[in-house]
């Protein structure tokens, strides 16, 4: 079995990454079309085209971000842009709903999507998407399918039907005359998560940020004021660690494009900070809790290695500024009654960061690797976590180990996009057994 590049795909391009947070969307909008072609597009596909391209914001939620999308790109012989879409992983009925609105269905079409929510979303797709009906409430069959499926009672409402009668009197469990039943030929594709992660990853890095270094590292890390970010050539990467922090975290050793192993994981990921936050805090946005911790001091909440030995713990070479105790200060109602929202966010953000910092050290010793990538949304606009992942990293491995970080993954504002481009890029293929 080998993959081949399909030679002519049917618009339009879409990749999902439909996270535990946050569903993130690519979409290729092709520069080349042809009067012909344009003559020939279904109204369908011009009015997606254009509500993509046309907006930066898509109701309250959602939001395209401009100042990532990949100009001029060649894939698959067709010339366009990629553009970068996300919304709140709870808006995907939304999303969905707009998709019929817009007869998504209708373009006879596959979409590639990833993540979890590709598996618990997949009948909402289904229901709203494959099936157009004048009536609802009736038992039909789905592609064939040998179990009829009852049409939910939300579905009836919504054409104006009755649960039990249908829109216009009753209707027993065949097709009865008159009803107006289509099952497009939109399908879902489900994918692997890290397996379009790794893919989106490595396709993203090639083309490069616009013509500049996707990979970047930090320069004297331990110095605020000496700390730059440096470009890093990312041409021959293997065999690298990938720590994909999202709601969780999953570490991978990968050894080339088809080869890679899930090394480990923790559930402390930026779920659990934005979770703690909002319960220390009162905080309800990731940008909030980033806010204020960025006004916050986590040395008035932890417990340093100065505070129990009164300087460095010189015999196993630890500085007086390591965290010996994470909230180890809030054992004392004093310190508790002096501390604010904002030293309680930082001391979150730093508690979270340090603890994957460690993980991902001690996978690279174990698997005896010395490049090390983390993405993730939790870097979304996240410089203070990056920086205290670089000092960590560099710290720790006595500068034998450097963070590294992509521009698709900080500027982004919520990132995870490399899973979507890695569905898209699973869409421009096809199987062909041998």
């Amino acid at each position: 079995m080998k993959l081949i590049v399909a030679k002519e795909r049917s618009f339009p391009w879409f990749g999902m990454d439909i996270g535990g947070t946050l569903v993130k969307l690519v979409y290729f909008e092709p520069k080349d079309i042809t009067a012909e072609e344009e003559q020939e597009e279904v109204e369908n596909l011009k009015s997606i085209r254009k509500y993509l391209t046309s907006n930066t914001a898509y109701g309250k939620t959602g939001i395209r971000d401009v100042h990532l999308e990949l100009k001029n790109l060649t894939v698959c012989g067709r010339k366009g842009n990629l553009h970068f879409i996300r919304f709140p992983s709870c808006a995907m009925h939304r999303f969905i709903q707009m998709g019929s609105e817009k007869n998504f269905s209708s373009l006879h079409t596959t979409l590639c999507a990833t993540g979890g929510g590709a598996y618990k979303f997949e009948e909402d797709f289904r229901m709203c998407m494959c099936i157009e009906m004048t009536i609802a409430g009736c038992r039909v069959d789905l592609h064939g399918a040998n179990q009829p499926v009852q049409i939910n009672t939300q579905l009836a409402q919504l054409r104006g039907g009755h649960p039990k009668h249908g829109a216009k009197g009753s209707c027993p469990n065949s097709h009865p005359p008159g009803m107006a039943l289509h099952i497009a030929d939109l399908q879902l594709h489900k994918l692997d998560e890290l397996d379009c992660l790794i893919q989106g990853l490595l396709y993203v890095d090639s083309v490069g940020f616009n013509g500049q270094p996707e990979c970047y590292y930090f320069e004297n890390p331990a110095d605020p004021e000496q700390c730059q970010k440096k470009p890093y050539c990312l041409d021959n990467p293997y065999p690298m660690l990938l720590v994909n922090i999202g709601s969780g975290v999953s570490v991978l050793a990968v050894y080339s494009k088809d080869n890679y192993k899930r090394v480990t994981g923790t559930s402390l990921g930026g779920g659990t900070f934005l979770g703690l936050c909002c319960l220390l805090t009162g905080c309800e946005t990731f940008e909030e809790a980033l806010e204020m911790a960025a006004k916050g001091d986590s040395t008035n909440v932890d417990k340093l290695v100065k505070d129990i030995y009164g300087g460095d713990y010189e015999r196993f070479g630890l500085q007086g500024s390591a965290v010996a105790s994470s909230f180890g200060h809030m054992m004392s109602k004093e310190k508790r009654d002096t501390t604010s929202k904002e030293d309680l966010a930082r001391a979150t953000l730093v508690t979270i960061t340090n603890n994957i910092g460690s993980i991902a050290r001690m996978c690279a010793l174990n698997e005896n690797i010395d490049r090390v990538v983390f993405v993730g949304n939790f870097l979304r606009i996240n410089m203070i976590a990056m920086k205290v992942l670089a000092y960590a990293m560099d710290y720790w491995s006595k500068g034998q180990l450097k963070a590294l970080f992509l521009e698709h993954e900080v500027f982004i504002a919520f990132l995870g996009y490399f899973g979507a481009v890695g569905a898209l890029l699973e869409l421009l293929k096809m199987t062909d057994d041998q």
